[in-house]
């Protein structure tokens, strides 16, 4: 933990500080590797796509028993 004096600085020194603080931690960031991104992104589009094909299922489904037993259509 830094321990700072209680000194005053300028907006100026702040702001320059708080990216200097920005930049040291994303330096700690793992980050991942190019076909792990590929594999994640693709995968998280597959289950998106899955999920909305489901409840379109749904949805369709359940218009078309509304529209039968309650409006008669």
């Amino acid at each position: 933990m830094k321990v700072t004096s209680m000194v005053k600085q300028s907006p100026g020194a702040r702001i320059i500080r708080y990216f200097i603080g920005i930049v040291d931690e994303l330096k700690k960031v793992v980050w991942l590797s190019r076909r792990e991104v590929i594999y994640l992104t693709a995968l998280v589009l597959l289950v998106a796509g899955l999920a909305g094909a489901v409840l379109g299922a749904l949805d369709y489904g359940f218009t078309a028993l509304i529209d039968k037993l309650i409006l008669g259509r």
